[in-house]
């Protein structure tokens, strides 16, 4: 018998964890980093004085992909965690006071359009339809194909032609709407993936179809206890994980990873490795030693060239008293949405007229906070680190401007009831996720910086070096980058054992 092969797999957010179990599944030794003290990445948790916040993902959409990594090795998803699946899924709050629910049954949600704008009702059906359309196409036949090569591209050039992939979101979604406001309810979600919805395009509404597809979803405990679930089932298939262990180097020679860097100072080997980060970090900061010469020109042109995701603000708070008219979802909106979005994306200017999206998991799960208290997250897309914002000196400022907000719109008499708080800014991003510019989803989905023409899944300058993540392809979000893993998993040859 020969020694099976050893992997390493860089970093233990989702991608990681699902590319970690599909290559033990494929028969390798594998072995995890994680520079932190725990695993999930963005989807970590933070706890303080009895309130459990979930850091990243609320809202699981592609279920099967997460039971597929149990069905690998004969388990039952639903002996590790328990999903909730909702009817009501988001309420939106425009600057007039108005609200719009969107909710999973369709005669209640064309109720809910006919209420707001009678006129779009048959435009939505359309729309679902072409959605429904770019959903079959980008997700159910393409999801899973590595776009390795422009021909592998090329030869769906058609397919993509035809459901207008090369149009804006926006563009497209104001094909079938009318009123402005229906027209930010379905376009806004791309920015949750660091898309602008007037320049990202029209593949993304794969996003509307896939949750009329499969649900939305809460996972009982929080999303973070999905991580748990995985953890425990990799310690029982016989991953190591290592916490507290950043990499510091990849070493390469001849095209090849030849060896791993931990905190400077151990080394490791490995046949092949996976990098579950910002691929534009690990080319800009990781590879050192004889590299190709073809990288050190991606790093001056290729990356200079790229236009990355916005900032992302995260406020966690807890309170001393219970909003129970608030849903588990909503987005607010400023009196402003492209000059909001054009300052974030293209002056690198901060405005004050923000769009939030606020979180509250203790409607569906009150064992998230303790007894008569509420917890929550505020996420606010803003200008990433290209901007110069000095985020230390302005943090202070920017927060009390937050709760002003909520208090005001959504949260009355937030100010005097906050219990316990957290604020994370571009800053952590950059340095505790390893994000380039601090961008919240690494590059931006543009059509010029999707399919072929993102990061590759397989690097194409060290052929043992492997990509999943938000920054490759397929893209950010839960089920892009479980997407990314089973794509790795497939070029990834089998290990002999």
């Amino acid at each position: 018998m020969l020694k099976a092969k050893k992997i390493g797999v860089i970093g233990g957010g989702f991608g990681g964890i699902a590319a970690a179990l599909r290559m033990r599944a494929k028969g390798y030794e594998v072995i995890l980093l994680e520079r932190g003290d725990q695993l999930g990445g963005r989807a970590r948790v933070f706890k303080q004085e009895g309130h459990v916040f979930d850091a990243g993902p609320t809202v699981i959409t592609a279920p099967h992909l997460l039971n597929e990594l149990f069905e690998l090795f004969g388990k039952q998803a639903e002996d590790y965690f328990q999903l909730k699946s909702l009817d009501f899924w988001y309420r939106y709050y425009f600057s007039d006071n108005t609200f719009f629910d969107y909710v999973a049954k369709e005669q209640q949600l064309l109720k809910n359009i006919q209420a707001l704008s009678p006129e779009d009702v048959e435009g939505f059906k359309k729309l679902i339809v072409h959605a429904e359309k770019i959903f079959q196409k980008g997700f159910v036949e393409l999801g899973d194909s590595p776009f390795l090569t422009i021909s592998s591209m090329l030869v769906h050039a058609i397919d993509l032609i035809k459901i207008q992939f090369h149009c804006s979101l926006y563009k497209a979604v104001c094909k079938y709407i009318k009123n402005d406001k229906l027209r930010k309810v379905f376009t806004t979600q791309t920015l949750l993936v660091g898309g602008h919805p007037f320049k990202t395009s029209s593949i993304y509404l794969i996003i509307l179809a896939l949750e009329r597809a499969y649900g939305c979803h809460f996972c009982m405990g929080g999303t973070n206890s999905l991580v748990a679930a995985f953890e425990q089932l990799m310690n029982e298939v016989g991953i190591q994980i290592y916490l507290n262990s950043t990499v510091t180097a990849l070493y390469a020679e001849s095209k090849q990873v030849t060896s791993v860097e931990i905190n400077n100072q151990d080394t490791l080997s490995c046949d092949y490795v996976i990098y579950n980060g910002d691929p534009a970090y690990a080319y800009s900061h990781l590879i050192k030693n004889k590299t190709p010469v073809k990288i050190g020109w991606l790093r001056r042109k290729r990356l200079n060239s790229l236009k990355f995701s916005p900032g992302l603000c995260v406020f966690y708070f807890g309170t001393s008293r219970v909003y129970p008219e608030v849903p588990l979802h909503s987005i607010l909106y400023g009196d402003s949405y492209k000059e909001l979005l054009d300052d974030i994306f293209n002056h690198f200017k901060f405005n004050s007229d923000l769009s939030l999206y606020l979180y509250r998991p203790t409607a569906i799960d009150k064992s998230l906070a303790p007894a008569g208290r509420d917890s929550f997250y505020v996420l606010a897309p803003v200008p990433n680190l290209q901007a110069n914002i000095d985020w230390k000196r302005f943090e202070d400022e920017f927060k009390q401007h937050l709760v002003s907000i909520l208090e005001a719109r959504l949260l009355p008499g937030l100010s005097t009831c906050i219990t316990t708080e957290k604020l994370v800014t571009p800053e952590y991003f950059s340095q505790e996720l390893l994000s380039m510019h601090g961008a919240g989803f690494s590059i931006q989905p543009i059509m010029t910086q999707s399919a072929y023409f993102r990061f590759h899944n397989q690097s194409r300058y060290l052929h043992n070096l492997y990509f999943v993540g938000a920054g490759t392809h397929p893209g950010a979000g839960v089920p892009g980058v479980l997407l990314s893993a089973k794509l790795v998993g497939k070029l990834v040859p089998d290990a002999v054992a």
